[in-house]
C-alpha cells in the first residue's frame, strides 16, 4: 500500500539558504561564512565583525558636530573653525605651501621620521627582546635597563638629545627610535614567553635543531605580539613626532602646527591634526592587512 502520510518539506541546505549580501558583510551587519559556523561568539575575538556601519555613523556624527560648531562660530570656551575656513586654508596650503615649503613635503618628512624611528626600533628591539626571552644572560644584562627606561616619556629626553646630537635630523629620528625601541623589546619578549612549551618539546622530539625551533616554532608564535608592538610603536611615535619637530624644525606637520599656533591660525592647526590622524589611521589599516597576510593563524589556537 502507498503511504498516505504527508511528508514534511525538507529543510533547505546551507548552500541553498539565502546568503547575506557582500555589502552587508562588508558593513559588518551580517556574519560571513566563517563566523556563521560558530556556535559560541561571545569571548571569541575571531567572531567579531568589522562594524564598519557603526564607524560610518560615528564619522557622520562627528562631521555633523563640526558643522554645528562652525555654523555657530564661537562655542565657548573653545573655538573651532568652520568647514569653509578649513577648506579655504587647505586650498591655500596646497597651492602655496606653508612658509615656502609645499604641504606634501611637510607630510612626507613627518612620515619619514616616524617610519625611520619605528624601523630602527624594531630592527634592534625585536632581536633584543628575543634574546631576553631565550637567554638568562641577556635577560640579566638588559632587563634592569629596559625596566628603568620604559616608564620614562620620550619627551623628557629632548634636552639630552639636543645636547648630544644637536638639532638636526639625527636628534629627531633618535628620539622616535627610543620611543619605539622599548615597546618592541617588551612585545618581542612577551611573544617569546607566550610560546607553549609543548610545541617546543614536540619540535625537539621530531629532531629539530635550535635554529629550526626558533624559525618554525618561536618566531611564528611571537609574530602576533610583535605586530601588536609595531602598531603600538607607530601610535606612540606619531604622538612624539609633534614634540620632536618642536626642536628647531622648519619642516614637518608638527612644526607646521606649532608655528600656526603662534600666529593663531586655528584652521591650519586643525588641518595638521586631521593629516596626522588620517595618516596614522592609514598606517594602522596597512598593518592590519599585513597582519592578516603574514599571521593568518592569530587567534586560532
Amino acid at each position: 500500500m502507498t503511504d498516505m502520510t504527508p511528508k514534511r518539506p525538507l529543510r533547505p541546505t546551507a548552500a541553498k539558504q539565502k546568503q547575506p549580501s557582500s555589502l552587508a558583510m562588508w558593513l559588518g551587519i551580517a556574519d560571513n561564512s566563517f563566523t556563521r559556523q560558530k556556535t559560541v561568539k561571545f569571548g571569541d575575538a575571531t567572531a567579531v565583525n568589522s562594524g564598519r556601519l557603526y564607524g560610518i555613523i560615528t564619522v557622520a556624527f562627528l562631521l555633523l558636530l563640526w558643522w554645528v560648531a562652525g555654523a555657530n562660530g564661537w562655542i565657548k570656551p573653545i573655538y573651532w573653525p568652520s568647514y569653509e575656513a578649513v577648506g579655504t586654508r587647505l586650498t591655500k596650503l596646497w597651492n602655496e605651501g606653508f612658509r615656502n615649503v609645499p604641504l606634501l613635503e611637510h607630510v612626507a618628512i613627518s612620515v619619514y621620521r616616524v617610519l625611520a624611528g619605528v624601523f630602527f626600533g624594531a630592527l634592534i628591539g625585536i632581536p633584543l627582546g628575543f634574546a631576553m626571552g631565550l637567554s638568562s644572560v641577556a635577560k640579566g644584562l638588559f632587563d634592569p635597563i629596559v625596566e628603568f627606561m620604559r616608564p620614562i616619556p620620550p619627551l623628557a629626553l629632548i634636552p639630552l638629545f639636543i645636547l648630544w646630537l644637536g638639532i638636526d635630523e639625527t636628534a629627531k629620528i633618535s628620539l622616535l627610535f627610543l620611543a619605539a625601541l622599548f615597546i618592541m623589546i617588551i612585545a618581542a619578549r612577551s611573544g617569546v614567553s607566550g610560546v607553549k612549551i609543548s610545541k617546543v618539546h614536540a619540535a625537539y622530539s621530531l629532531g629539530a635543531s635550535k635554529l629550526q625551533v626558533l624559525k618554525n616554532v618561536i618566531l611564528p608564535n611571537a609574530l602576533p605580539e610583535i605586530f601588536t608592538g609595531i602598531r603600538t610603536a607607530m601610535g606612540v611615535c606619531w604622538g612624539t613626532v609633534v614634540a620632536a619637530e618642536l626642536v628647531a624644525a622648519e619642516k614637518g606637520v608638527g612644526s607646521m602646527i606649532m608655528i600656526a599656533k603662534n600666529f593663531l591660525q586655528t584652521d591650519t592647526v586643525v588641518i595638521g591634526i586631521i593629516i596626522i590622524g588620517i595618516i596614522g589611521y592609514g598606517i594602522e589599516m596597512i598593518m592590519r592587512l599585513l597582519e592578516r597576510w603574514l599571521v593568518p593563524w592569530r587567534g586560532k589556537g
